[in-house]
């Protein structure tokens, strides 16, 4: 007699719109977009601004232009500008006091209430294999063109729908020659004292082949985080090593935000967390962000094509070198711009984070005891309960509750916990973990 094999359920709840949103991400706009900032021959930090076909300060003024014309269907809820800001020569890669701008549309929250603010962020400029030549070609088309299209093509997206909290898209300047777009930003939103959540840094996310080991792989994609923070202080220190939360910074606890939600609303895409703060020799925009204390990653493409990275356009031995468009893969990037628009659509619907969440430590005892209080902004109809061993990479349980406290059967010195507060539509906040408490 023949038995029925046994197969565990996995429940996938989407929010339509939400995936409309996604689906609505196309490759032949990215397409064209990508062709249009290659076009401009370089976009060098440094090169002049003597056209309006050629040059960084050319390529600003288009992104802006379309920035601007997808505010102006927006109902009012997109601004658009270019941010502009001084940049004191260095005596490294800025010979002389440079003026330099990030390009950045503005989708306001609807909620007067809700102050936070959620940035989606790629660099504009591009380069050579000469770092300091601002007039040769630097078609800059992966690294990071890719970047700006996706989030050009979110913009553009979803400037037509309303959120309650505050998303912001930015084309910054200035990476190659030191990040100083990324720093401008992460120090205006200190000074100002920005709300700012969570940041997502898109850096080379559209070429889905290696050279040397020649893997072709546009299934998987990586993100990077920093496990102990940059901007620690010794109290967040004390914590840590008590907890033993090496593993669990904001920004670990983003990209396994990241992880389930871009999987849960993109099809044929896995999320490969990379424990680290970025790649061996290079650095990203997220840093600043992470230096300033704010929650940063960076989502970066599985396999690189260093033929196609900080190269002169020649041909050597045979092989092409230059950032061409056609060394990208157009539907690999359509998947990683879903994973950035589904991640900043379901934290700016969500509720924000629960607040004083807590875990008795009085007694000695083999549950759990949790509580936690309702977040500020939003509304929260109930509460997801995270949990995992704490050897495990990544959340391993999900239970939820309407109530502000709980009682579990598993004991507090053997899983990690964490709390979720989960709006009126099941979009989830970012999770906490819980401090220890005396009752």
């Amino acid at each position: 007699m023949a038995t029925m094999p046994a197969y565990s359920q996995k429940i996938i709840r989407q929010d339509r719109e939400i995936k409309a949103m996604v689906n609505e991400i196309s490759t032949d706009t990215l397409i064209k977009n990508i062709d249009a900032l290659v076009s401009f021959g370089t976009r060098h930090t440094l090169s002049e601004d003597i056209s309006d076909t050629q040059g960084l300060p050319a390529a600003r003024r288009w992104v802006l232009g379309e920035f601007e014309r997808y505010a102006a269907a927006s109902n009012g809820r997109m601004t658009a500008e270019i941010d502009f800001f001084t940049v004191e020569a260095d005596g490294r890669r800025i010979p002389e006091d440079a003026e330099l701008g990030n390009v950045m549309a503005t989708l306001k929250g609807t909620d007067p209430n809700d102050d936070r603010v959620f940035i989606v962020s790629g660099h504009i400029d591009s380069r050579a294999s000469d770092i300091m030549d601002a007039s040769i070609d630097a078609p800059g088309a992966n690294d990071d063109g890719s970047g700006v299209v996706a989030l050009m093509e979110m913009a553009r997206i979803m400037s037509q729908s309303e959120f309650p909290a505050t998303i912001i898209f930015v084309a910054v300047s200035g990476e190659e020659q030191g990040l100083y777009g990324a720093r401008h930003l992460a120090e205006k939103a200190k000074e100002e004292e920005w709300n700012l959540v969570a940041m997502l840094n898109n850096d080379m996310i559209s070429n889905s082949g290696s050279t040397e080991t020649n893997i072709n792989d546009n299934t998987r994609v990586r993100i990077f985080s920093e496990g102990v923070p940059a901007y620690e202080t010794e109290e967040m220190a004390k914590r840590r090593a008590y907890l033993g939360l090496e593993n669990d910074s904001p920004s670990r606890q983003l990209a396994r935000y990241i992880k389930e939600i871009g999987e849960r609303y993109v099809e044929q895409i896995e999320v490969v967390l990379n424990y680290r703060k970025d790649r061996f020799l290079r650095g990203g925009d997220h840093t600043p962000f992470s230096q300033m204390g704010f929650t940063a990653v960076r989502v970066c493409e599985m396999n690189e094509n260093y033929y196609a990275q900080h190269q002169d356009i020649r041909v050597e031995n045979g092989i092409q070198y230059g950032d061409f468009p056609e060394f990208m893969d157009f539907e690999y990037l359509r998947k990683n711009a879903g994973i950035n628009l589904s991640t900043l659509a379901n934290l700016a619907k969500a509720p924000s984070i629960p607040l004083n969440v807590g875990v008795d430590i009085s007694e000695l005892s083999n549950t759990t005891k949790l509580q936690w209080e309702a977040p500020s902004n939003g509304t929260a109809k109930g509460y997801y309960i995270l949990m995992r061993e704490t050897s495990a990479p990544n959340w391993e349980q999900k239970i939820y509750t309407e109530d502000t406290s709980i009682t579990l059967p598993y004991s507090k010195d053997n899983f990690f916990f964490g709390v979720q507060a989960v709006g009126e539509n099941g979009h989830e906040s970012l999770a906490i973990i819980p401090d220890p408490i005396r009752n």
